[in-house]
């Protein structure tokens, strides 16, 4: 009796293991298991040889989408450095005029109203470089390539709208910095530098504080030729992150250029298995490059997604579909990690950031909220005609613009009006009576409303920002709000 009920019990326990082992781990033995990626086989457990393909043609293709999204805030840069070397032929260190539409139409969701004055400098060619701005109503920033702020520039900066010299020193500069410099350490090799000008009286400022504006290298034995600001005129570029192949080639010229940031060395182990590894060629062959062009269009789908439908914060407005358009931090990070995603959605659509443009201090710097959206929470679609009513009296010390902007490539769309926004600077803005204003949006205007109307391309997507600059504190405690855009035809 006492041998049989072992044996029972013995054989229970073995079958038990068995059902244990075949729930618990679902390689045991010869099987085909039906995946997201589809059917992957298992002889013994071990991955047959068409399975252990397919799973690293799939981590490949998962690595690179997920490297597309990394490396958005570098690779925008990147193309605005070859933008003023390969296209406006600029010197290196000089810094350009962007001050028209047509000037401006390269860069990713610019103000339609404001100058900006912008340099992107390879500092391992020039040393290290002072940008000098003059006394004056201007704001802008020193940022590195993943766009992280080194410094504010400007009213927000330490010059506090007094003026001064910014000295850029490059890594690992041993020399003793002078006094009478602001000076700024680069982690990187490429720097961004800009300002725009925020003066009421916009010629007034083109013509006087341009002129204040320079930049020259610096070593103890002084200081090298002097660039002034030269227009960059009207040429066709675009400092967009690139589709297919080319994004990768950007962004290898990131990786082979810039130091190895501790935070990277993950992304950058993955990268090794698509060809791109510092120090080396970028030469993928052909598994390589299909994987990374199939890649580049799953990535920039989901940085559209990560952008437009932003999964990162609520609405603004509680009820609305306006929402933050800058959500990240200047340095990027988190108490427990870095903004991913964050940074993504914003340089996505959008280049540059400043302590100034996340400014929490009424009537000072700037603040920009983006609607993808209309009020039934429908895309904007430039084929239809829509209303944004703005409330009395929009908390801003210095002016607001609502801009426009085209889906595709996040910048100014390219109309027959040639004029993207309603800003409370134009002179023949029509006001109501209660001093609210509608603006239109459409592909025709609306029947008197000419005056207040930016017009849209019919075939095409398109989302808006408004901007406050100098936001007061109606804003801050959200007394004064946006309503949805309305559809209206």
């Amino acid at each position: 009796m006492t041998r049989q009920l072992f044996v029972t019990v013995s054989a229970l326990a073995m079958i038990g293991s068995a059902a244990l082992a075949q729930e618990g781990n679902p390689f045991e033995g010869d099987v085909t298991l039906d995946t997201r990626i589809g059917e992957l086989s298992f002889e013994s457990g071990s991955p047959t040889p068409q399975t252990v393909q397919k799973l690293y043609d799939e981590m490949d293709f998962q690595r690179a989408s997920q490297a597309y999204l990394w490396g958005i805030p570098a690779v925008g840069i990147n193309e605005w450095r070859k933008a003023q070397a390969d296209v406006f032929k600029s010197k290196n260190g000089e810094m350009l005029s962007y001050l028209d539409f047509d000037e401006k139409l390269g860069i990713l969701t610019p103000n339609f109203t404001t100058p900006y004055i912008i340099a992107v400098i390879d500092l391992q060619q020039s040393g290290p470089i002072v940008v000098e701005i003059p006394p004056g109503q201007m704001a802008g920033m020193i940022m590195d390539v993943w766009q992280r702020v080194l410094a504010d520039l400007g009213v927000v900066g330490p010059d506090a709208g007094k003026g001064g010299k910014y000295l850029i020193l490059p890594p690992g500069y041993e020399g003793t910095a002078p006094e009478g410099y602001f000076v700024v350490q680069a982690p990187g090799r490429v720097v961004f530098a800009g300002v725009r000008l925020l003066d009421a009286d916009r010629e007034k400022a083109i013509k006087e504080l341009i002129p204040g504006i320079k930049t020259y290298t610096w070593s103890p034995e002084g200081t090298g030729e002097v660039m002034p600001v030269r227009p960059a005129g009207d040429l066709a570029w675009s400092q967009m992150p690139p589709h297919g192949m080319a994004y990768w080639e950007s962004l290898n010229d990131v990786v082979q250029m810039e130091p190895v940031e501790e935070r990277d060395r993950m992304i950058l182990a993955q990268l090794r298995f698509l060809g791109i590894e510092k120090g080396r060629p970028f030469e993928p062959d052909e598994r390589q490059r299909q994987i990374l062009e199939d890649a580049v269009v799953v990535g920039e789908a989901m940085a559209k997604a990560n952008t437009s439908d932003k999964r990162v914060e609520p609405p603004f407005w509680e009820g609305t579909h306006w929402k933050h358009a800058l959500v990240v931090s200047t340095d990027q990070r988190m108490p427990g990690y870095d903004q991913l995603d964050e940074r993504a959605a914003w340089f996505y659509e959008a280049v540059a950031i400043s302590k100034a443009m996340l400014s929490e201090t009424p009537d000072v710097g700037q603040r920009y909220i983006a609607a993808y959206q209309d009020a039934d929470g429908n895309w904007f679609s430039g084929g239809n005609t829509y209303r944004l009513h703005v409330p009395a009296d929009p908390p801003a010390a210095g002016f607001w613009s609502v801009t426009a902007y085209d889906e595709a490539t996040r910048q100014m769309p390219v109309t027959e009006q040639g004029r993207p926004d309603i800003s409370s600077r134009k002179e023949d803005i029509v006001k109501n009576d209660d001093g609210s204003v509608d603006v239109y949006f459409g592909p025709t205007a609306p029947a008197g409303h000419e005056t207040n109307w930016v017009q849209t391309n019919p075939d095409k997507g398109w989302f808006a920002y408004f901007r406050f600059y100098g936001p007061t504190e109606p804003f801050f405690d959200k007394s004064w709000a946006l309503p949805d855009v309305e559809k209206i035809e």
